[in-house]
């Protein structure tokens, strides 16, 4: 079971998780808003109104944190305009809908860093890693939790540095192998809880650590930092209490007391229902599934995992869905359905391959090493710099005990060092300027123009979400066993003269460079500026790949040499554009159609453009295009799919 993450659910006022207490915490302060001014204090109450109403209807909290939001445009009040992006933000989390989250909570964490907030930036970064942990993207998620960490401890603020200690862990935990790293930050993370008294974190860390146990084989552990993290989480009202029951659950019915483990998982999950706390409704039928496996009841394990797998699926929960998989097919071939059995396994690798990657244990295990060396290369520059400075002060002092005696040699040493100095400042200055213009060069060759002045101005670029834009996939197929009879050189040789073309042809039709990985190229029409013309563009573009591929086939094939094919996939969608990371900018999109842009080229065929039947409606006019009929894709199911002919 995927472990729990620490999110700030908390806006201006802490939302409680009863139901009743939500609703007249909320009916009170729409009293207060009644007959209000049109002031910062309005936005904020209606801030306030929004976070009780999370848990009781996410649509009416929605509509209050956007009025919210609209006073505080208005009134340009730009805490408020940032909480008011949060609470927006939190109504999409709890609908399941991370695409929106992700835009809104981007643009909370800007409006935070343009005030200089760091307990809100601190607070954001935490969030967003909490949505990218939740949709199985670990190295995202460790990134912001880490950068969390950094301002946290800035500011001295314990709770977030808990906190950020807790998520930290819980993408450890995730990690084949790594269970001992989740263990230590979750044994740094529960004293700091406890001592500042937050029952949410005191839970958080307690039931990750008994999850720990559980996986160890030590249920006796397990239960008492469960039952701690129950008596936390129901101290707090949270809303987090089914979590812990589900793992009481798992204990008893690992010790064959399946009546008792069955009472607490449906406990936890009609406590999640009644909270129409999804996540948390798929993680207790996974529970009971397993139990229901366990105890011989196989119909109602089946059942219970296919409600599991239905509510994941529905929130975009992978981790949830990979369980799901996993205990369908080992069920159904329990019961001799074959079909089913393959075909749920056929699921379960599929998503399993996507959530773990070993070369991504390392990059994290990397990225938390970086941060720590970080910290220890500030420490010792500190000290570098006090040494110099001392040093400083000891030859100046010298200098005016000689300057005292040789009065006139200092006078005419004085006239030379500020002629030098003069001559050294218009030297310096123009190595600036210099320097300033290839910095400027730089910056326009890594990001669009649009993003970079932005990112000058501001100091940071807000994410923007486009509404129509064509993303290419290419990929050269064989191009590992290629590879392996040319040197190092003679490869990225190779590489550096397909992309050079593959650049040429895409500036040609005004698209714009996403990133290389490895063998594989990514581009998109339609993005910075916004276009009606990008889905032509960019079919255009991929005929123009081909032909340049046809033509060094052809040219190989004659003498005799290996040659690469190449994979072209083209689909037309909604997309978040925007620039990730504080440092090594990057420009890069989000979105489901990038997802299945992949999928468009690794279901196509070596020497074809394939495009989606989205992107075939609006270029169909423009090009004659061969019907597939409907593809499966790997994690999108069955797609119609087209050959563009040249």
């Amino acid at each position: 079971m995927k472990i729990q993450v620490f999110l700030f659910l908390a806006l201006l006022l802490a939302v409680s998780s009863r139901v009743d207490a939500q609703t007249k915490q909320a009916d009170s302060l729409k009293l207060l808003i009644r007959n209000a001014n049109d002031d910062s204090l309005k936005v904020n109450t209606l801030i306030d109104i929004s976070g009780s109403l999370l848990r009781v209807d996410t649509k009416e909290a929605l509509r209050y944190a956007n009025e919210a939001l609209a006073l505080a445009e208005k009134l340009d009040f730009v805490r408020g305009q940032a909480y008011a992006l949060k609470s927006i933000g939190m109504s999409y989390y709890f609908q399941g809908n991370y695409i929106e989250t992700l835009l809104f909570w981007q643009q909370s964490l800007s409006a935070f860093q343009t005030i200089g907030d760091k307990l809100g930036i601190a607070n954001m970064l935490n969030n967003l890693g909490a949505v990218n942990f939740n949709e199985g993207d670990d190295e995202k998620a460790i990134q912001y939790y880490l950068e969390s960490l950094r301002v946290s401890e800035e500011i001295g603020d314990k709770l977030r540095i808990a906190t950020a200690l807790v998520n930290i862990g819980a993408v450890y935990y995730n990690k084949k192998g790594t269970h001992y790293m989740a263990l230590e930050y979750y044994l740094k993370a529960l004293p700091l809880s406890e001592e500042l008294g937050d029952n949410d974190a005191i839970g958080t860390s307690a039931v990750n650590m008994g999850e720990i146990y559980l996986a160890r084989g030590d249920d006796k552990s397990a239960l008492i930092y469960f039952e701690k993290a129950l008596e936390a989480y129901k101290a707090s009202e949270n809303g987090n209490v089914p979590y812990a029951l589900n793992n009481i659950g798992k204990v008893y019915a690992i010790r064959r007391d399946f009546a008792r483990a069955i009472e607490y998982q449906r406990e936890a999950f009609q406590l999640a229902e009644n909270q129409n706390a999804k996540l948390e409704m798929s993680q207790s039928l996974l529970g009971l599934a397993s139990t229901y496996d366990m105890k011989g009841d196989f119909g109602s394990a089946i059942n219970s995992y296919l409600k599991a797998k239905d509510i994941a699926l529905e929130i975009g929960a992978n981790y949830e869905l990979k369980f799901a998989y996993e205990g369908l097919a080992a069920l159904y071939q329990k019961v001799s359905d074959f079909e089913n059995a393959y075909k749920y396994q056929t699921l379960f690798s599929s998503i399993k391959d996507t959530l773990y990657n070993a070369e991504m244990d390392k990059r994290l295990q990397a990225l938390t090493l970086n941060f720590d060396l970080e910290k220890k290369q500030g420490e010792v520059d500190l000290l570098t710099k006090d040494k110099a400075l001392q040093e400083l002060d000891l030859q100046r002092q010298k200098a005016i005990r000689n300057a005292a005696s040789i009065t006139g040699i200092l006078l005419l040493l004085l006239a030379i060092g500020l002629f030098n100095r003069y001559r050294y400042v218009r030297k310096t200055k123009k190595i600036i300027e210099d320097e300033k213009d290839r910095s400027e060069k730089l910056l326009l060759n890594i990001l669009p123009y649009e993003t970079a002045e932005e990112l000058k101005q501001k100091g940071s670029a807000t994410p923007k979400q486009y509404e129509m834009v064509s993303v290419l996939f290419t990929d050269f197929k064989g191009f590992t066993t290629i590879a392996e009879k040319l040197t190092p050189e003679q490869l990225v040789a190779e590489l550096n003269q397909c992309f050079l073309q593959f650049d040429h042809i895409i500036d040609k039709h005004n698209l714009e460079k996403i990133k290389t990985i490895g063998d594989a190229y990514m581009c998109a029409g339609g993005i910075p500026v916004a276009n009606t013309t990008n889905p032509a563009d960019v079919v255009k573009a991929g005929l123009e790949i081909k032909a340049y591929m046809d033509r060094i086939k052809a040219e190989r094939e004659a003498n005799g040499q290996d040659y690469w094919e190449l994979r072209i996939g083209i689909h037309t969608g909604k997309v978040i554009a925007g620039v990730v990371g504080k440092n090594k900018f990057a420009y890069d999109i989000w979105g489901d159609a990038v997802n299945t842009a992949s999928r468009m080229e690794s279901s196509g065929e070596p020497g074809k453009v394939n495009i989606s039947g989205d992107t075939f409606e609006l270029v169909k006019d423009q090009f004659n295009c061969v019907y597939r009929g409907k593809i499966k894709a790997k994690n999108k199911g069955d797609i119609d799919m087209y050959f563009v002919e040249v």
